[in-house]
Protein backbone atom coordinates (compact mmCIF):
# COMPACT_ATOMS: atom_id res chain seq x y z
CA UNK A 1 0.00 0.00 0.00
CA UNK A 2 1.53 3.47 -1.13
CA UNK A 3 1.61 5.66 1.17
CA UNK A 4 -1.43 8.00 -1.04
CA UNK A 5 -3.20 5.08 0.06
CA UNK A 6 -2.74 5.41 3.81
CA UNK A 7 -3.51 9.31 3.75
CA UNK A 8 -6.74 9.02 1.68
CA UNK A 9 -7.97 5.97 3.90
CA UNK A 10 -8.02 8.21 7.24
CA UNK A 11 -10.33 10.78 5.23
CA UNK A 12 -14.01 10.38 6.24
CA UNK A 13 -16.52 12.42 4.30
CA UNK A 14 -20.22 13.09 5.78
CA UNK A 15 -23.19 14.24 4.55
CA UNK A 16 -25.54 16.26 7.04
CA UNK A 17 -28.69 17.57 6.85
CA UNK A 18 -29.91 19.78 9.67
CA UNK A 19 -33.36 20.35 10.66
CA UNK A 20 -34.93 22.85 13.10
CA UNK A 21 -34.23 26.19 13.43
CA UNK A 22 -31.08 26.69 11.52
CA UNK A 23 -31.51 29.99 9.24
CA UNK A 24 -31.39 33.46 9.81
CA UNK A 25 -29.60 32.33 13.12
CA UNK A 26 -25.99 32.85 12.03
CA UNK A 27 -25.55 28.65 11.33
CA UNK A 28 -23.82 28.51 8.48
CA UNK A 29 -21.16 31.28 9.71
CA UNK A 30 -21.42 29.18 12.89
CA UNK A 31 -20.91 25.50 10.86
CA UNK A 32 -18.01 27.40 9.01
CA UNK A 33 -15.96 28.49 12.06
CA UNK A 34 -16.07 25.41 13.66
CA UNK A 35 -15.31 23.34 10.55
CA UNK A 36 -12.00 25.84 10.60
CA UNK A 37 -11.10 25.71 13.68
CA UNK A 38 -11.51 21.30 13.28
CA UNK A 39 -9.43 21.07 9.53
CA UNK A 40 -12.22 19.87 8.22
CA UNK A 41 -13.05 21.04 4.56
CA UNK A 42 -16.46 21.01 2.36
CA UNK A 43 -19.34 23.40 2.28
CA UNK A 44 -22.64 24.42 3.58
CA UNK A 45 -26.14 25.57 1.90
CA UNK A 46 -29.43 26.67 3.41
CA UNK A 47 -32.25 24.68 1.40
CA UNK A 48 -35.65 25.86 0.41
CA UNK A 49 -37.34 23.76 2.87
CA UNK A 50 -35.73 25.33 5.78
CA UNK A 51 -33.62 22.81 6.77
CA UNK A 52 -29.10 23.40 5.95
CA UNK A 53 -27.11 20.95 3.95
CA UNK A 54 -23.66 20.34 5.00
CA UNK A 55 -20.79 18.15 3.44
CA UNK A 56 -17.32 17.51 4.97
CA UNK A 57 -14.39 15.36 4.58
CA UNK A 58 -11.55 14.92 6.93
CA UNK A 59 -10.06 12.52 9.72
CA UNK A 60 -13.08 11.21 11.26
CA UNK A 61 -12.08 11.89 14.95
CA UNK A 62 -12.02 15.43 13.71
CA UNK A 63 -15.38 14.91 11.76
CA UNK A 64 -16.82 13.46 14.58
CA UNK A 65 -16.02 16.46 16.33
CA UNK A 66 -17.54 18.36 14.69
CA UNK A 67 -20.74 16.24 14.17
CA UNK A 68 -21.02 17.24 18.10
CA UNK A 69 -20.64 20.93 17.52
CA UNK A 70 -23.30 21.21 14.90
CA UNK A 71 -25.87 19.25 16.83
CA UNK A 72 -25.22 22.03 19.45
CA UNK A 73 -25.57 24.71 16.92
CA UNK A 74 -25.30 28.90 17.74
CA UNK A 75 -26.82 30.05 20.63
CA UNK A 76 -29.70 31.92 18.70
CA UNK A 77 -30.43 28.85 16.63
CA UNK A 78 -31.71 24.86 17.17
CA UNK A 79 -31.00 22.05 16.56
CA UNK A 80 -34.09 19.24 15.93
CA UNK A 81 -32.58 16.69 14.41
CA UNK A 82 -29.39 16.05 12.15
CA UNK A 83 -29.56 13.21 9.23
CA UNK A 84 -26.09 11.42 8.71
CA UNK A 85 -24.94 9.87 6.04
CA UNK A 86 -20.79 8.36 6.31
CA UNK A 87 -19.37 8.19 2.57
CA UNK A 88 -16.31 8.27 0.94
CA UNK A 89 -14.70 11.44 0.47
CA UNK A 90 -14.26 13.46 -2.52
CA UNK A 91 -10.83 15.09 -1.75
CA UNK A 92 -11.96 17.96 -3.87
CA UNK A 93 -12.39 20.87 -0.80
CA UNK A 94 -9.47 22.44 0.72
CA UNK A 95 -11.89 24.65 2.70
CA UNK A 96 -14.36 25.34 4.22
CA UNK A 97 -17.18 27.49 2.54
CA UNK A 98 -20.75 28.53 2.65
CA UNK A 99 -22.48 28.14 -0.56
CA UNK A 100 -25.13 30.56 -1.45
Amino acid sequence: MSTSDDVTSEQKAVSMTVHGRVQGVGFRYFTRTQAQRLGVYGWVRNRADGAVDIWAEGKENRLRSFIEKVRQGPGHGEVERVELDWTEPTGKDRTFRIRH
